[in-house]
């Protein structure tokens, strides 16, 4: 009786030094964090001395529900994607696709010409070109000789 105690305590121990072992292996890894919410509509930023470009994937929303604002140096995208509609005696057998109102802001590196701003929507991606601000246009400066 006493040598089955034992046994047990001695599992048990190796079990909770074998959990500590997969904690600290996670941690390593990164693996104990929480998976980070992302947000929507994923976006790309591409910049160049004349401006910057963002495009957004928004797929299965109409062109005509997408709201953009340029404030400072602040880009927003606003629209909403509607749910798909299911016909009689048809349920979902898997749901992962979002759906209803979203925001995203993006902080844009420089200030850019709001009234030059252009947007194009095609095959579910949005794609804004924001011209930089004449003003902030790096300029070459020539040095002369005295």
């Amino acid at each position: 009786m006493l040598l089955q105690e034992l046994s047990r305590s001695r599992m048990l121990d190796a079990l909770r030094d074998m959990e500590r072992l997969q904690s600290q292996f996670h941690k390593l890894l990164g693996w104990d964090r929480e998976p980070a919410l992302s947000e929507f509509p994923p976006v790309n930023v591409w910049t160049s001395q004349n401006g910057c470009i963002v495009t957004a994937e928004i797929p299965g929303v109409d062109p005509g529900d997408i709201e953009l604002s340029v404030v400072n140096q602040t880009l927003t995208i606003k629209g909403s994607r509607t749910p798909d509609q299911l016909k009689d005696g048809e349920e979902y057998h898997r749901r992962e696709r979002g759906y209803g109102q979203f925001t995203r802001a993006v902080e844009l590196p420089f200030p850019v010409d709001p009234e030059r701003v252009d947007a194009r929507f095609s095959k579910g991606v949005l794609c804004v070109n924001l011209p930089r601000t004449e003003q902030d246009k790096p300029r070459k400066i020539d040095v002369k000789s005295a």
